[in-house]
């Protein structure tokens, strides 16, 4: 099969970068049905949205440098067809088993999948232009996000079939992308020639230090979605008052359009600066949240959804963009799997703990719980950018010397 142009190439990687979001967000807009149909808790909810993370979790572990070694067109294609499985075990679903059985799947369809795509549009881009890849790729993401939840939400509430149809959709689309993807460079120059065996993702000692500052700030945008993916449409009908899924898709999105005109105004911004007005956004994002509970307030869910993107694609775009540009390049898969390891790690143990206060305490006790805990990681995140941007600065200017 010929080989796409270097642009098609692009902008198919972005589409998988899409399409892993998409996944990941596909049940959001369907939790509340499976809560009101199949009489799960908010705490079994959370358990499946977060088998997706925990099964991601040891794939970025073992295969994080995969695609270095056997192409990014080969690790993308496996991501793609777990993806598959997973979203198909959804469509026949007839119990939480199934569910958890299927968000593992999609868990290990996004680790094979997300990094390898998303350095493939580093590599697929003109030379020096790595801010606006990192920016389109959280535009791309975003979209991802997007249509999850108004696909989601128009078709749980107009359409039959709505515990399995927006699940179908979503098949349909993943075997669409796959078809590019075959066409898709089968290696690239930055790969690693040795041949690949099972190891730890490997940081070099000299990128610790910013390794460290863009992991924090990237597990930040997936720290702000184990609150709004399993608990978003939640607190628009409970807190909110909104009873119309696709009104509560269409305001949840608000997170996602926000993501997508952030990131394409980020790539403008020094990646520092955009580290710390993404920490500075995300903490208020959680406290508005807060507030939409105590207002029983429609606008100030919106505000909170659109505050919310905005700080997810600071954190998203300033994180990536560093572990991107300060790796060395045959580490540079090794480096973003990295950063989503931390990221997913995070969401793994946050998703639960903020889904087992809420059913204990209720909606209210768990969105205040979390604003607490998650202020802390963005104030990490904020001194953490101040930190190492301080110490490569002064670095460059004794290399000057």
């Amino acid at each position: 099969m010929r080989s796409l142009s270097e642009r098609a190439s692009f902008w198919t990687a972005g589409a998988v970068v899409a399409l892993a979001l998409w996944t990941s967000a596909c049940p959001t807009m369907i939790y509340p049905l499976y809560q009101a149909d199949w009489g799960v808790t908010s705490t079994t909810v959370a358990w499946i949205f977060a088998a997706y993370p925990i099964a991601l979790i040891p794939v970025l572990v073992i295969f994080g440098d995969l695609s270095d070694h056997i192409g990014r067109r080969a690790t993308i294609l496996l991501g793609l067809a777990a993806e598959l499985i997973g979203v198909l075990l959804f469509v026949l679903a007839r119990d939480v088993t199934w569910l958890l059985i299927g968000r593992a799947f999609m868990g290990l369809g996004v680790g094979l999948s997300l990094s390898p795509a998303s350095v493939a549009m580093v590599e697929f881009s003109t030379a020096g232009a790595e801010k606006r890849a990192g920016a389109i790729g959280t535009a791309v993401s975003a979209f991802g996000i997007a249509l999850a939840m108004l696909v989601g939400g128009g078709l749980s509430e107009y359409a039959a079939y709505p515990l399995r149809l927006t699940f179908v959709v979503l098949a349909v689309v993943i075997v669409v992308v796959a078809a590019f993807a075959f066409g898709l460079p089968r290696h690239t120059p930055n790969e690693d020639s040795s041949r690949w065996r099972v190891r730890a993702i490997v940081i070099p000692r000299g990128n610790r230090g910013v390794f460290a500052a863009g992991s924090i700030a990237f597990a930040s945008s997936f720290v702000l979605g184990s609150l709004v993916l399993p608990l978003g449409a939640k607190i628009a009908h409970q807190l909110a008052g909104s009873d119309n899924a696709l009104v509560t898709g269409a305001l949840l999105s608000v997170f996602a359009l926000s993501i997508a005109v952030t990131a394409l105004l980020a790539k403008r911004l020094d990646i520092w600066t955009t580290v710390i007005l993404g920490a500075v956004f995300s903490a208020g994002a959680v406290w508005l949240f807060v507030v939409t509970g105590t207002a029983h307030s429609v606008v100030v869910f919106f505000l909170a959804s659109a505050c919310a993107g905005i700080g997810y694609a600071f954190d998203f775009a300033g994180g990536l963009t560093i572990l991107n540009r300060y790796a060395a390049p045959h580490h540079r898969a090794s480096m973003v799997s990295g950063g989503y390891l931390v990221g997913y790690l995070s969401q793994g143990i946050g998703a639960p703990a903020l889904g087992a206060i809420v059913t204990a305490n209720g909606l209210m006790t768990g969105l205040r719980a979390g604003a607490i805990a998650f202020s802390v990681v963005f104030a990490v995140s904020l001194v953490g950018a101040v930190l190492v941007s301080r110490a490569l600065r002064f670095r460059d200017i004794a290399y000057s010397n």
